[in-house]
């Protein structure tokens, strides 16, 4: 080849490199402005959501079952309690808690993401959004939730609540009660925790106790009043009675 090939050929290859380059920039663009979108949509429609919790759980459990029957349960009570509940939007524990939510007095919220392969939202949702990115939908989980509750799940769930903790554990977030529910599910787990990270100080001590585990759906609810009458929210017996539905 000679040298007038050469550079006609670099040329070439320099000017399709550009074309790639600013066409690689234009769709990362254009995913900030839907990043930015849906942050904006979901901001407007929960504006209004306050008090609320965050509810996680596996797409997988069927109605009838005992998971399901608990995060139901859970949802009702936190629903007459006076807390929005939130939750993926999606089948499952996702659907239970939202069922039960809409069994009580307060709003059912689902945040759903389009997935491959996946079914559709639940129909127990007062509140329906959308994300097509796990990064704002995350973000809306943990901005508008005054406690997480997580139910047994799988990766999705154990990802939701890695999320919390470490915006919690590294100050990003405030303080807020992370309660996991089902020793049986979860007493490996933490046992796991404090024998590996804390033991090999990944993690402080004080790190395990940022979350509690719980069974009974009467004790959540308990968990999240005492959380905040012990940082100074003080409600009256009457006004806590009537929140609590007794």
């Amino acid at each position: 080849m000679t040298n007038d090939k050469v550079a006609r050929a670099a040329a070439s290859g320099q000017i399709h490199g550009q074309a790639q380059g600013q066409e690689i920039s234009a769709r990362e663009a254009w995913k900030l402005f839907g990043i930015m979108a849906e942050f904006f949509e979901a901001t407007e429609k929960l504006a209004g959501v306050h008090p609320a919790v965050s509810v996680f759980g596996s797409a997988r459990v069927k109605p009838g079952t005992e998971y399901y029957r608990l995060a139901e349960e859970t949802a009702r009570l936190l629903s007459d309690a006076g807390f929005a509940v939130i939750s993926g939007g999606g089948p499952g524990l996702m659907q239970a808690a939202n069922e039960g939510a809409q069994g009580g007095r307060s709003p059912a919220i689902g945040l759903n993401i389009y997935l491959p392969h996946e079914q559709g939202g639940n129909p127990f949702q007062d509140v329906s959004i959308n994300f097509r990115y796990f990064f704002a939908r995350k973000m809306m989980f943990v901005r508008f939730a005054s406690a997480y509750v997580v139910l047994p799940g799988g990766f999705g769930t154990l990802d939701e609540l890695s999320e919390c903790l470490t915006l919690v554990q590294t100050r990003k977030t405030r303080r807020i009660p992370i309660i996991l529910v089902g020793s049986d599910f979860w007493g490996g787990f933490l046992d796991w925790l404090k024998d590996r990270l804390v033991g090999e100080k990944m993690v402080d001590p004080a790190d395990i106790d940022l979350m509690r585990v719980l069974d009974d759906p009467d004790a959540i609810v308990e968990a999240i009043f005492d959380f905040y009458e012990n940082r100074g929210f003080q409600p009256s017996r009457e006004e806590r009675e009537q929140m609590l539905n007794l």
